[in-house]
């Protein structure tokens, strides 16, 4: 495993979970995910992504949700942990994630090459 893969397992374990309200998906528009993240994703072909993208959603929403909610890349898990990425609905878990940790993803995503999910 290299270098960038274990550090996204690393923050992955630092950040904090709670429940999202059911059947929702107001986060779970297109974002973007390294390399590393799309790897760990189905492939979806250039229609699936241009449809999901039609409708400004993920190409990974399915009808029940996240259709990959545990290989979802960084930036999906922050959405409702931090004050600058809140719950539309007001979901967050009971303690926030650690400011260091939310400087160290950002850094992530800032060192890597991001493409469309």
């Amino acid at each position: 495993m290299d270098c960038t893969n274990r550090k996204i397992d690393q923050l992955r374990r630092q950040i904090p979970g709670f429940a999202c309200v059911p059947g929702c998906h107001d986060c779970c528009g297109p974002v973007t995910a390294s390399s590393e993240e799309l790897a760990r994703l189905p492939h979806r072909s250039d229609a699936e992504h241009d449809a999901a993208l039609a409708e400004f959603n993920c190409v990974h929403l399915g009808p029940q949700g996240c259709t990959v909610y545990d290989q979802r890349p960084l930036i999906c898990r922050l959405f409702g942990t931090t004050p600058s990425l809140p719950c539309p609905r007001g979901q967050a878990p009971e303690t926030p994630i650690e400011p260091q940790v939310e400087r160290q993803i950002h850094q992530l995503i800032a060192s890597t090459r991001q493409r469309l999910v």
